[in-house]
């Protein structure tokens, strides 16, 4: 079966590739100029250009700043254009009915796939789709290859090494739930001596809500589909939702607000909290290391995210992807070509994989790049500190978390998810929780017949 997602353990590849990691370096393979040898998309490239709708607003900069360096080269004209937080799929539609249309897109897996797949230029055979590590991180639709994937990312519970001291414990510490939740309480018992709280806040506006509403909800549909040995499905259980409410009571209990608050709170608010040491743990990932760097590496750790399932003390940390770049197929032949080759440049060019890479000073203009680990040949050793704890838990044979969040059903889902997470945390009452699981369970059987409809 050639449809590949990244599911219930990550395959041998993920791991090697996870290994060799990304960074600022001035390693790897270079290529000048944009040709990208014999196969193409049928048009000049010279003649066309490139228009890439971004899904990340954390690296506009970098995009903004590699689109106007591969456009003096190469003399094709780039446009990025970055959606907002949360609103991409929107931007998406709107965009793809225009003239203009985006070139290149993006999809989180196979359910973004089923809405876009008409659209998906067969990437099979093109010098792009060589330039893979492994198949495992092409999007298929049947025979053809209808995505790449372009960045492998991870996250946990990122903490504060020096704070955790202080209250007296270490990483070695916490290794389940169990010993995550004393921590933490303790911390929240001695916080008017320690000056410190256990959590930053669980921020649930639009810039911090997914965090919890598809990061964290990853983990019971994780532990779901492991014990049922599925990759998906339209009909979630909520095996592990009782696991869920504990992690959630955990961290908005143990925060730097108090639970009623958060729907005011962003994902500014956190890393904030976290930066100024108002809080020892943040939920956050690798491509959140630049906003925290300013703490010392000697200063920063990553845990995996423990919610109290048998086993969890081989758990390691939550890695995979959710962008997998698509070409669109009904650009004009010379806008294909030269699509294709942007992509390859960026994948292979000395500038493009230190940008996508890097990080301090890894930008040609001297900026932070984007700290990716890519999953292509021209993949850099890694400057992230998170990126390289990741690896060391794969490394000493802890099982990585699987993203299966992209087989949620549509973000309508998320929304319902997040919206009876807030009211919740307002009101901790069971009824409350239950509004929860029937948003999990009955809105993901809705969601998933009404994208089969």
């Amino acid at each position: 079966m050639k449809r590949r997602m990244m599911a219930l353990t990550l395959s041998s590849t993920l791991a090697l590739s996870l290994l060799a990691g990304c960074s600022g370096g001035t390693t790897g393979t270079t290529t000048s100029g944009s040709t990208t040898g014999s196969t193409s998309g049928g048009g000049d490239a010279a003649s066309g250009s490139v228009f890439f709708l971004n899904f990340k607003p954390e690296q506009d900069a970098q995009w903004q700043e590699l689109a106007k360096i591969y456009t003096e080269e190469t003399g094709v004209p780039v446009t990025i254009k970055t959606a907002a937080s949360g609103q991409y799929e929107t931007t998406l539609k709107a965009d793809m009915a225009k003239s203009d249309a985006p070139t290149l897109f993006q999809v989180n897996g196979p359910v973004g796939l089923a809405a876009w797949k008409d659209y998906c230029y067969d990437l099979s055979g093109t010098p792009i789709a060589g330039e893979l590590t492994s198949e495992d991180f092409a999007l298929m639709n049947g025979e053809e290859m209808a995505g790449i994937g372009y960045v492998l990312e991870t996250y946990g519970i990122i903490y504060n090494k020096a704070l955790l001291e202080q209250a007296g414990y270490t990483a070695e510490d916490i290794t389940n739930f169990d010993s995550l939740k004393k921590v933490a309480e303790d911390i929240t018992a001695r916080k008017g001596e320690l000056g410190f709280s256990a959590f930053t806040s669980a921020g649930m506006d639009g810039s911090s809500d997914w965090r919890f509403k598809t990061h964290l909800a990853n983990m019971p549909i994780y532990y779901e589909y492991k014990a049922d040995g599925i990759n998906s499905t339209d009909a979630i259980k909520g095996t592990y939702l009782d696991q869920y409410r504990q992690i959630w009571d955990l961290y908005i209990n143990n925060a730097t607000c108090d639970p009623g608050l958060l729907s005011t709170k962003t994902g500014d608010d956190a890393t904030a909290e976290f930066v100024t040491e108002q809080a020892v743990f943040y939920q956050n990932g690798t491509w959140a290391y630049a906003d925290v760097a300013e703490l010392g590496d000697e200063n920063l750790g990553i845990l995996p995210i423990y919610i109290g399932v048998d086993g969890e003390e081989q758990q390691g940390l939550c890695t995979g992807t959710e962008n997998y770049w698509c070409v669109n197929k009904n650009a004009a032949p010379e806008d294909i070509q030269a699509t294709l080759d942007f992509m390859y440049w960026c994948v292979t060019s000395e500038t493009g994989t230190k940008a996508m890479c890097g990080g301090e000073g890894a930008m040609p203009s001297g900026a932070a790049g984007m700290g990716f680990v890519i999953p292509f040949k021209g993949n850099l050793e890694s400057s992230n500190l998170l990126v390289n704890q990741a690896n060391e838990y794969v490394a000493n044979g802890y099982t990585p978390v699987s993203w299966n969040f992209s087989t949620m059903p549509s973000e309508e889902w998320k929304n319902g998810v997040g919206s009876a997470l807030t009211t919740y945390a307002a009101d901790q009452t069971d009824a409350n929780w239950d509004a929860v699981v029937k948003a999990f369970v009955d809105g993901w059987a809705t969601e998933a017949a009404a994208a089969k409809a």
